[in-house]
Order: structure tokens, then C-alpha cells, then sequence
């Protein structure tokens, strides 16, 4: 399996430089399955079948728990809520076929790649056309639904009464959850050459904190869609437009006073929650949500090194390099380990105090995209055939 080339939204970009961007990229080998001395033995408990998946697309969608239901949603407009313990169906709902007489229709069904959030009693998802509804939790009925401005690839953020989404076309939207009035819109800078993602906003105090396309974290005030402030985490540099892609195109983390994120082509650093001043800044690029425990973050780069980084001072503790280019998902924190899922469909377990792979498991061939879910004592994972399944450690 060939590593794949960054999606790229461009305008007056020539058909050459996609090209060389793609031979460049398929050039650089995959790391073979590593042999390892295994001390965890993690197995698959739980296991149903979701619709389709997102198949080839790369829709990060992911699971979601929240009032004793797990919720999953494929890309063709199908969503279930099981029963969290027992795994039993609760309900499920194909968008596609409640919305057949909207613009659902004309857009090739739902494609939904922004969700699943679940709170404040109702299950959130959006996609690809800009469609964002709300369903109700425990039946699933829908409750309400609206176009957004631009498309939505990265899930829904609801701060107390009020649920944001991040568009592909540069803005972060904002509207009511209870009946989805659109209250504000925030607009940020889109440059000529950006990756095609978003990453979800963080909510906190009043703020959703967002990156955008131009390299920057924003603050948002939750009331009335002002910037309290926007930082610049990287300088883009270079003499063409793809070297000067500097997105940050993941979910900002929060940890006390301070917050951490990372940019293509750019930086991690630590910034302080109330001012946006930087803390420390080092140099690593990467669109996977960052990870923690501890004193430390986890980091997942652009070609699937692992790297565990003091979040204090920014100091590498430790790298490891055994699954380059396997298309690794952004790392969770379980227990006393990390575990990123990959192209295969592997969900692999590293120690997280020395980055050594110490145990995997195989869950679904077609392949594991999004960031695995974490809660209590399971991991929960989605296969790009649709499968979604439950991990545990014996």
C-alpha cells in the first residue's frame, strides 16, 4: 500500500505540480509489520456492521458515548445508537432516505464526514454538501437541520447552548441547539493553497478555540463570534504555495492554562489559554489531534513517527519510527499505553513511558482512519468498511 498525497484545494494550481506531488509521496517506502515481543493481548469483544463506512474517502468519522448509547454514523447517511453496554440496537436512522425530498437528493445523499458529537440530549453530524442537523438522542428523530457555508469534515463543538462547525470554506458558524438559528459567523483568512480539512473547535470558558487554514489558533467568544485574540503558530516559508501550507487542521488541546497544537508543515507549541503568547515552539508537522497523560503530549507526525514531547518545556522524551508512512491514526491514551490504529487495519499498543510496541490487534482489513475512542476500560474503533468495534484487555 502506497503512501497517499495530502488532499490540496488550490486555485490556478496546474495539473504538473499535483503530479509531482503525488510521485514525490509514493516514492517513500511503508514500514513492513514490525516483529515485536508482545506483553498486552488485546482482543476484539464487541464487533457490528455500520452501514458502508466512508470506504476510500477519508472522512474522519468517529464514534461517540454519551447517555449509556455508543453512536455511529457512515458516510451514506446512516446512523445507529447501541446500547453501550450490551451492544444491542437501540435505533438507527438512514439521513439519506428522512431528507429524500431535500437537497439531499441532488448531492449524491448525505456524505457525511463531520461527527458524530453527541450532547445537550441530541446527537449531532454534518457533511461534505454542508448539511448539519440534530437528532434527538434516545429515539434519534430528527429535531432540526441547516446548510452551512461551506463543507464540514471535522465534528461538531457544542459549548453550553450554542453547537459550532468549522467549514472548509474558512468560517467557524455558530447556532442554537435547541432549533439551529444561526447566531454568528467568525471568518478567517482562507490562502490560495490549503489542505482539504478542518479541525473541531475547543470549548472552554466562554471561548471556542479553533485553527485555521492560515496557520493561526483563534479564541471566539461564545455570545457574539468576536476573536478575543489569534496567534500565529507558524510563519509559512518557502517560494511555492505547497511549501507555505501551514493548516492547522487539528483539534486544539486544552490542559489548564495553557493549550497545545500543531501545524502542517509547521509547529507545536504551547500557548497560553487567556493571552494566545507562546510558550514554547519546536519543530514537528503534523493534522493529527494531539494526545496526553501526564506531563506528556503525543504526537503523530505526517509520515506515522510517534513521538512523546514534554509538554512543559517541549523536550522529545522519546520517538519511534517502526510504523512510517502506515498511514497511522492520531494517537488515544489508554491505560499505560498509546494506541494508533493504521492503514491494515492494526490497532497498536506502545508503552507509553519508552514508545515501545508492546501488543496489537487486528480489527478490520479495510483499514482504521480515525482516532480511536477511549472510554473507561474499552477502546472503541471504526474500520473503513463500517465495522465498528469494541477492544479489550483481558
Amino acid at each position: 500500500m502506497k503512501s497517499w498525497c495530502k488532499t490540496v484545494v488550490a486555485c490556478g494550481l496546474s495539473l504538473s505540480l499535483l503530479s509531482a506531488c503525488s510521485s514525490s509521496d509514493t516514492e517513500e517506502p511503508v514500514s513492513p509489520l514490525p516483529n515485536i515481543e508482545a506483553s498486552v493481548f488485546p482482543e476484539v469483544s464487541w464487533s457490528a456492521n455500520v452501514g458502508s463506512g466512508i470506504g476510500d474517502f477519508y472522512s474522519k468519522l468517529r464514534p461517540a458515548v454519551r447517555y449509556g448509547k455508543l453512536y455511529v454514523v457512515d458516510r451514506y447517511g446512516e446512523i445507529i445508537a447501541f446500547d453501550e453496554e450490551t451492544g444491542e440496537k437501540v435505533w438507527d436512522l438512514d439521513i439519506s432516505e428522512s431528507f429524500r425530498e431535500s437537497f439531499l437528493t441532488k448531492n449524491n445523499g448525505a456524505r457525511l464526514s463531520a461527527g458524530i458529537t453527541a450532547a445537550r440530549d441530541k446527537v449531532f453530524v454534518g457533511g461534505e454538501s454542508g448539511f448539519l442537523t440534530a437528532l434527538n438522542a434516545e429515539t434519534g428523530e430528527p429535531v432540526w437541520d441547516v446548510i452551512a457555508g461551506g463543507e464540514l469534515l471535522s465534528a461538531p463543538t457544542v459549548g453550553e447552548d450554542v453547537v459550532v462547525v468549522s467549514t472548509g470554506s474558512g468560517t467557524l458558524e455558530a447556532f442554537n441547539v435547541d432549533d439551529g438559528t444561526k447566531l454568528w459567523t467568525y471568518e478567517s483568512k482562507l490562502p490560495t493553497l490549503t489542505l482539504r480539512g478542518t479541525g473541531s473547535a475547543s470549548y472552554e470558558a466562554g471561548g471556542f478555540f479553533v485553527g485555521t487554514a492560515d496557520g493561526k489558533v483563534a479564541v471566539v467568544i461564545k455570545n457574539n463570534g468576536q476573536a478575543a485574540w489569534e496567534q500565529p503558530i507558524y510563519t509559512p516559508k518557502g517560494g511555492n504555495e505547497f511549501t507555505r501550507m501551514a493548516d492547522v487542521d487539528m483539534k486544539p488541546l486544552l490542559m489548564g492554562e495553557n493549550l497545545y497544537a500543531v501545524s502542517y508543515n509547521g509547529n507545536l507549541v504551547s500557548m497560553e489559554l487567556r493571552t494566545g503568547r507562546i510558550v514554547w515552539s519546536r519543530k514537528y508537522s503534523s493534522t493529527n489531534d494531539l494526545a496526553s497523560s501526564g506531563l506528556n503530549l503525543f504526537l503523530v507526525d505526517d509520515h506515522g513517527r510517534i513521538y512523546a514531547v514534554d509538554r512543559r518545556n517541549g523536550l522529545e522524551v522519546w520517538s519511534n519510527s517502526e510504523l512510517t508512512n502506515r498511514e497511522l491514526t492520531a494517537p488515544a491514551v489508554f491505560k499505560d499505553y498509546i494506541v494508533v490504529g493504521d492503514f491494515e487495519g492494526y490497532l497498536h499498543f506502545i508503552n507509553r513511558a519508552d514508545g515501545k510496541i508492546v501488543g496489537r490487534v487486528e480489527v478490520d482489513s479495510s483499514g482504521l482512519f480515525s482516532q480511536p475512542l477511549v472510554i473507561n476500560d474499552k477502546i472503541y474503533v471504526q474500520s473503513r468498511n463500517g465495522e465498528v468495534s469494541r477492544i479489550t484487555l483481558p
